[in-house]
This record gives C-alpha cells, structure tokens and sequence, in this order.
C-alpha cells in the first residue's frame, strides 16, 4: 500500500467556474460561496484521514494500492474503464461479514470522477465526468468507431480487466449495468 494518491486539482473546478463567472459579470465573490468549497476541502481530507471511512471503502483502495495506481496512470483508457465501472454500479469487499450483511459501497459519477483524478494525481472530477459519451457528442463521429479507437467505454460498463482487478482489490461487482469484453 501506498500513501494516498491526491489530485492537488480535486475540488477546484466548481470554485473556480464560480470565481470566473463573477469576475465576468464585474461582481466580488461571495465570501461564504468561496469559504464552503474550503471547508469542503478541508472536511474531505479530515475524513481521508479517519481509520473508520478507510474501512471497507473502495476509493481508499483504489487510491492507496500501487499496483491499480501505476495501471491507472499508465493507460488513460484504463483510468476511463475504472470510472465507468465506478458509475451506476455497487460493490462489496470479497469477504464473509460484508457479503452476509449485504454491505455495498457505490458513488456518483462526480465522485466516480474524482477518484480517478485522485488515482492519477491531476484533474478534477470533470476531466473524466460523462467521458463514456464521447462518440455521441459528435454526430458525426461513429460511438463504436469512437469506442474502438480511444478503448473508452459507457458509464456503467465493467470490463473484464476492471473486474478482475477490482477481485484481486478484494471487491466484487454487486450489481452491473452492463459488462464488456
């Protein structure tokens, strides 16, 4: 296990956008706005911190183990399958008490996100947020034909890869939208 991996870039792109469109309308920033996503920031690393949020959490494995860190940050497509897989799905730890006790874990597609920007150590959640629809966007660019050539695939999507790294992780897929091969 490693320390754990963290975009210096998480939680800045509602802050700034926030920031921009003030300054665009020639209006100061309201203090309150700006301290919250501090607090936030702040509160978030608290949390990261408490043995009890660790325990039986699949971002904290995913962000502190470096074998699935170092795949992550050497294959954007891989990084893209981790937060599809992330998306509209559940998991619980390959374990006796958390399978009896039907204890799963899941996250939104903005957390979905971020983990990955964390794993890769850059980026906000955004740079990977509906990334699964990107041979949509272009009506003229054909999604399998898009999906072929970037080896992204749909939120919601488990590959067979992410799966069977997120098995060694010691987490199993509780529900899946879809799998691909």
């Amino acid at each position: 296990m490693s320390k754990l991996s963290k975009s210096p870039e998480r939680g800045t792109f509602q802050k700034e956008g926030y920031i921009r469109r003030a300054e665009e309308e020639g209006k100061e920033p309201n203090e309150d706005i700006l301290n919250m996503w501090d607090n936030w920031n702040e509160y978030t690393k608290q949390q990261e911190q408490d043995p009890v949020w660790q325990k039986d959490n699949l971002e904290w494995d995913l962000r502190s183990t470096d074998w699935i860190l170092e795949k992550a940050r050497s294959s954007d497509a891989y990084a893209q399958n981790i937060y599809s897989a992330l998306c509209n799905n559940e998991f619980t730890k390959r374990e006796m008490w958390p399978i009896l006790k039907d204890q799963r874990w899941s996250c939104t597609w903005r957390s979905a996100g971020g983990i990955v920007a964390d794993m890769l150590g850059k980026g906000d959640y955004i740079d990977w947020y509906c990334s699964g629809i990107g041979g949509m966007v272009d009506y003229d660019t054909d999604p399998k034909e898009w999906a072929e050539k970037t080896g992204y695939v749909p939120e919601g999507t488990v590959t067979q890869e992410i799966e069977d790294d997120l098995f060694k992780l010691g987490w199993i897929v509780v529900d899946s939208c879809h799998h691909a091969n």
